[in-house]
């Protein structure tokens, strides 16, 4: 009875402090989406600025935990691609820091989103100035297409990297199984944005065949 007691004690703790940092990550999720798809361009970098903080603040508050380093790292990342170049490459190494720390935790955390994340930086960034590594890039993006085969972010962003790489019908194929992926509960307006990205994606791979 005694071993039973502290086994529900334990359960309880978790889902309390469960519930707080579901909610915190929650707010960032929604915060990233209005910040990239609903912010004016000459906007976004400020709003990612205030957003970079709030994640960091989550993280600190969840020491050991990968969920609020994988989001303090996307929006870092997100923040790179609308800071001048001088301020990107050191931002980006920042959100990659943060991302391998979250793998080294747990890689199947949020669907594999470190993995994804890490894949994106590595095509994103250039190879000639910074940490860029395609071959990487695609060992990262396809370790998390393993985790979550349908996942709409998988999905796209293996698409996007086969884009640039050339590879324009697949980059397609990928595309249309993100469009085709479960919706997100709570993301409605992650999803829409994406969608959005998608089309513009598969237009792109498109005009290239």
């Amino acid at each position: 009875m005694k071993k039973y007691l502290t086994l529900m004690a334990l359960a309880l703790s978790f889902n309390v402090t469960a519930a707080p940092l579901d909610a915190s990550i929650a707010q960032l999720q929604h915060g990233w989406a209005t910040a990239n798809y609903q912010t004016p361009e000459k906007d976004r970098e400020s709003a990612f600025k205030k957003l970079v903080e709030e994640a960091h603040q989550v993280t600190v508050s969840n020491p050991n935990r990968a969920e609020p380093l994988i989001w303090e790292g996307i929006i870092t990342s997100t923040l790179a691609k609308y800071q001048p170049k001088l301020s990107a490459g050191s931002t980006a190494k920042a959100a990659r820091d943060l991302l391998l720390s979250a793998e080294k935790i747990d890689a199947n955390a949020l669907e594999g989103s470190a993995l994804t994340s890490l894949g994106s930086l590595y095509y994103k960034v250039p190879r000639f100035i910074s940490f860029g590594d395609h071959d990487k890039a695609r060992e990262y993006l396809e370790r998390s297409l393993k985790i979550s085969p349908n996942g709409i972010d998988q999905n796209y962003f293996y698409a996007d990297f086969l884009l640039e790489e050339g590879e324009y019908a697949k980059a397609i194929e990928y595309f249309k199984k993100a469009l085709k992926a479960p919706a997100r509960p709570g993301r409605e307006d992650a999803d829409a944005g994406r969608h959005a990205d998608i089309q513009e994606g598969i237009k792109k791979a498109e005009k290239k065949l």
